[in-house]
């Protein structure tokens, strides 16, 4: 029998301190492949192992030299190292010939336990391959079955009986057990958390498209309100204004031949104001008469005269502005007031049945207010409800523009009172983006 060298504190258990899956790979479930810690501690514990092993033989050897059992104890560590070795070739999943290789290697470490107490101390590594590979309840069998031969050997090794000996493998092997547990279990929590991270991020970077393809949407159809407005209120207003022009050209033309002339120029110079505007949709969409310079007042003073002109008498417009402003106006608030005004005229003009209607562009310190006034035959709310059913884009489309620029619009009406339509865009407001 071997004599005990050293103290029972330095027995087997005590390499639990280097925890980690020992003689494992490290792609086995409890610990990540790619994890370079992992990695290291993987072939720290590889060399352990080899290190154990390689100590315990040559202890046996330097005591007890050329006994009969010595080739037996050469032959059986060369065989548990070999048997070692091949644990990363055979993968780290449970499969039966992995399972049997583990059977293999701890029925060779038993029977060199057996033959050679010192053995034990390789124990500590085998505690981690079986925690790593079996089930945990055949894993916590395992390590009870070699804490018991660790345990039988440091008894075998001592030179009477320790307490310290029978209880300290047993505490070592189940705060080893206990750590080997908790890792595996952070590993997978970190697992799971990565999945749900990487869930997470799929999720946003689905949400932040969808929202770029809504936000996509809605700058179309805003921008088709937007066009369907400045239509609205030029090119189909004037080709509303030439259709009635041409059809009193033909009921004339046998009668009153020098009318329908006039009604004809009337119609042609419509067209080309309608082509001036056709073009500046194509250039900018910015009104033709802003484009021409002068701002919105000389913009405004050129729709009045143009409207009295085609009404050849019928309706006159005057232009009216009030104050002045501390600072230009913005393109968007000129070209919304200049596309009201011609709306506003074009409703006074079809509807109205006015002889005089007025623009009085008004600046405020904060705002800039625009009137358009007529002395027709005015209307109800009801009537503009009808008319809004019927007609369609007029009033609404105003309402939009004013909306957008964060003001009002307000109509004042009777029947046989004439109809004042204002419209009040402060110069403070930030804009609606809608």
């Amino acid at each position: 029998m071997e004599h005990r060298s050293g103290s029972p504190d330095h027995g087997p258990g005590t390499g639990a301190d280097g925890g980690g899956p020992a003689g494992g790979e490290a792609e086995g479930p409890g610990i990540a492949g790619s994890d370079p810690d992992a990695r290291w501690l993987a072939l720290l514990m590889h060399a352990a192992f080899f290190l154990l092993l390689g100590a315990s033989l040559t202890r046996f050897l330097m005591r007890h030299p050329g006994e009969a059992r010595t080739p037996w104890i050469i032959a059986l560590s060369i065989t548990l190292a070999v048997l070692y070795l091949l644990g990363p070739v055979l993968g780290s999943r449970p499969t039966p010939r992995r399972l049997a290789w583990l059977a293999v290697l701890v029925v060779v470490w038993m029977v060199l336990v057996v033959l050679a107490p010192s053995f034990a101390w390789c124990a500590v590594p085998l505690f981690y391959t079986g925690l790593r590979i079996l089930p945990p309840r055949a894993a916590l069998a395992l390590v009870a079955l070699l804490t018991v031969f660790v345990v039988a050997a440091q008894l075998r090794l001592a030179d009477g009986f320790d307490p310290n000996l029978v209880l300290a493998p047993p505490a070592v092997a189940a705060v080893a057990t206990a750590v080997f547990v908790h890792m595996r279990r952070q590993a997978v929590r970190q697992r799971e958390l990565a999945a749900r991270q990487r869930e997470l991020i799929d999720d946003l970077l689905r949400t932040r498209r969808e929202l770029a393809a809504t936000e996509r949407r809605e700058g179309t159809l805003a921008e088709r309100q937007r066009l369907s407005m400045e239509i609205h209120d030029t090119l189909a207003q004037g080709l509303s204004s030439q259709q009635m022009l041409l059809q009193a050209a033909d009921r004339t033309w046998s009668t009153d031949p020098d009318a329908a002339r006039r009604h004809v120029r009337t119609a042609t110079g419509i067209a080309e104001r309608n082509l001036a505007e056709a073009r500046r949709f194509v250039h900018d969409l910015a009104p033709a008469d802003l484009a021409e310079g002068g701002g919105l007042e000389a913009a405004l003073g050129a729709l009045a005269a143009r409207e009295s002109a085609q009404a050849e008498g019928v309706l006159t417009v005057h232009c009216h502005v009030e104050g002045t402003p501390h600072a230009p106006l913005p393109d968007r608030v000129q070209s919304a007031l200049l596309r009201i005004a011609q709306g506003a005229l074009a409703n006074v003009r079809e509807h109205s049945g006015a002889t005089a209607a007025g623009l009085t562009l008004t600046h405020l310190d904060d705002r800039v207010v625009l009137d358009i006034g007529d002395n027709g035959r005015g209307f109800t709310a009801e009537g503009v409800r009808g008319a809004r059913t019927v007609r369609g884009h007029g009033l609404p489309a105003m309402r939009a523009r004013v909306r957008q620029l964060g003001g009002s619009l307000t109509i004042e009406s009777a029947p046989g009172e004439g109809t004042v339509l204002s419209a009040e865009v402060p110069l403070t407001t930030t804009e609606d983006p809608t």
